[in-house]
């Protein structure tokens, strides 16, 4: 004996819309990835320690950096004053809100810094920051017994 149910029976069927949402999905999350995988171009220098030091860097950006020597870096390049100050300018040209971070050797003195200072500002360039190390989160005092 063959029962029929009350209730009709409806045709399989694959649902696209959910797997649409899904692949849109892992398309914005590889985008917003690899936007984040910036090879940064810097010269290798003995940062100083800040506090509040925050990490921003974005591929987009001019590095400056100044050794303890005294020496210039335009990126990884070593660089005179007057190149470094036609590359800047060259620079300003394409996208006068590039940021501009200066790195400096522990050991460089402030008067280096304050010429590499000098010359991005007489350039034109108004978003320039001092890259420094992160120091370490103060470790929690132990609980007294």
């Amino acid at each position: 004996m063959k029962l029929h149910s009350p209730i009709p029976q409806k045709k399989t069927r694959l649902e696209i819309i959910p797997l649409i949402d899904v692949m849109f999905f892992l398309l914005a999350a590889f985008m917003m990835v690899s936007l984040t995988m910036s090879k940064q171009q810097t010269i290798k220098v003995n940062l100083p320690v800040a506090a509040s030091a925050q990490s921003d860097f974005k591929p987009d950006m001019i590095n400056l950096a100044v050794n303890a020597a005294g020496d210039l870096f335009f990126n990884t390049e070593r660089v005179t004053l007057p190149d470094i100050e036609r590359r800047l300018a060259e620079r300003f040209g394409t996208d006068p809100n590039t940021p501009v971070y200066i790195s400096g050797d522990a050991d460089t003195r402030h008067a280096d810094m304050v010429k590499a200072l000098d010359i991005v500002r007489r350039v034109g360039f108004n978003k320039v920051a001092f890259n420094v190390k992160v120091s370490p989160a103060p470790a929690a005092p132990a609980p007294a017994k």
